[in-house]
């Protein structure tokens, strides 16, 4: 069965997240192959965009919900989470 969200079809546990939560998965959880410095660049994004997530949180189940899902990938629970939105 083949998940379409806003015209595009989730092809992954991270397409879906990304596309029906609006999640980066590889902003929090990252890629193979990245350099230092681009995960030192990477996180200080995320660690941003999560306190901003955390923020609006507070006020939105869902968006609390998607900063859960993003500190988790943060801490490396990838696996684990990207089950959870399967």
């Amino acid at each position: 069965m083949k998940s379409f969200i806003a015209g595009h079809v989730a092809l992954s546990a991270h397409d879906f997240a990304e596309l029906s939560l609006g999640l980066d998965v590889e902003l929090f959880a990252g890629s193979p192959g990245e350099s230092r410095s681009e995960r030192r660049v990477r996180l200080a994004v995320a660690r941003e965009v999560l306190a901003e997530l955390v923020e609006a949180g507070e006020s939105d189940e869902l968006t609390a919900g998607v900063a859960a899902l993003a500190q988790s990938l943060l801490r490396g629970r990838q696996a684990r989470c990207v089950k959870a939105v399967a």
